[in-house]
């Protein structure tokens, strides 16, 4: 084995089990916060540069202003995360409400349907409780710290940014293992870009043509849904996972018309199954194009993560699975 390929290897192995830790320790948050910087800022800088300023000058100041001005939003996001997460009109109330909904409108249902749904909403808290404690440890870090969480995404936006700023700079002492971790690191940056960036575009989409049917159509209708606000920010949030998200929402959106009636949840069903076909057929030509995989690929790296390491592993699936197919294709494995 040529010195290259034990190089190589070794820098595969130390970017595989750094990823494993990311994992592991809990450091997702960091992690993709400077993601998001590093690409953020590498994509406005040359904005800055181009008003002919100096190039240290310039330089520093196009990588200082997108830095504070990400920071502040993400921030700002955070902070109104966690007030959907523990206000009045928070994730969890939502829940409850779905129990509700579900208990009392299966005397609407047809036979058929009803042998698929609880009998009662005991039934429902019994299972919802099973699903919070098996993730009552990461969802309890969530509630319980979320300063901690906060201070991670702060620190990692700062180190993508320092990165950011370094990444154009040569260094000529730098040995050849730093130069292959270097290489791993832009596959994982690449992956990242094309995954996440992707993702965004198309939950932003899928939201906005949602919130156009919840809060103008329906009320135009007459029709008012309860916790309005929650169930867009929950369609933006769960948008953000590949395939598996669209589900998510539509199903809350359906059980939450059925409070109105069933002729709203039909009608909620009929507008959503069409924003589904459509955030598929974005889906396929983003992604699909971007790393060449297919639904059921990602949505079967993402049961395998979540298994793995619960909620961060469902959140990072797509992104890890982008990464390790780019290092295939590198060496024409696939």
């Amino acid at each position: 084995m040529s010195e290259t390929s034990k190089i190589e290897i070794a820098s595969v192995v130390m970017m595989g089990v750094g990823l494993y830790a990311v994992l592991k320790i809990g450091l997702l948050g960091a992690l993709l916060p400077g993601l998001l910087i590093f690409h953020v800022v590498h994509l406005i800088s040359p904005l800055f540069l181009r008003m002919g300023m100096a190039h240290s000058t310039g330089r520093t100041i196009a990588l200082a202003v997108p830095l504070i001005i990400v920071t502040v939003f993400v921030v700002l996001g955070v902070l109104e995360i966690i007030d959907l997460v523990t206000g009045p009109d928070s994730f969890v109330e939502l829940m409850h409400r779905m129990a509700e909904i579900v208990g009392t409108s299966r005397e609407f249902l047809p036979t058929w349907a009803q042998q698929y749904l609880p009998t009662n909403v005991g039934d429902i808290e019994a299972a919802g409780a099973k699903w919070l404690r098996e993730n009552a440890g990461q969802l309890g870090l969530f509630g319980q710290n979320a300063g901690r969480i906060a201070f991670h995404i702060v620190i990692g936006m700062i180190v993508g940014g320092l990165v950011a700023f370094y990444s154009g700079t040569h260094n000529p002492a730098q040995g050849p293992l730093a130069r292959a971790l270097e290489d791993r690191a832009e596959f994982l940056s690449n992956a990242f870009r094309n995954i996440v960036f992707s993702q965004i575009r198309i939950s932003a989409l899928n939201t906005f043509l949602t919130a156009i049917y919840l809060a103008v159509i329906l009320p135009m209708l007459g029709i008012q849904l309860p916790l309005l606000k929650t169930m867009i920010a929950v369609t933006f949030l769960v948008g953000l996972l590949p395939v598996i998200g669209n589900l998510i929402s539509n199903t809350v959106i359906v059980i939450v018309s059925l409070s109105v009636g069933p002729l709203v949840a039909a009608g909620s069903l009929a507008f959503l199954v069409v924003i589904h076909k459509l955030e598929y057929f974005v889906n396929a030509r983003i992604i699909g194009t971007r790393i060449k995989a297919r639904a059921w690929e990602l949505l079967a790296a993402m049961v395998v993560m979540e298994a793995w390491f619960g909620i961060a592993g469902l959140i990072a699936a797509p992104i890890y699975y982008a990464y390790l197919k780019d290092e295939l294709k590198a060496r024409a494995l696939i």
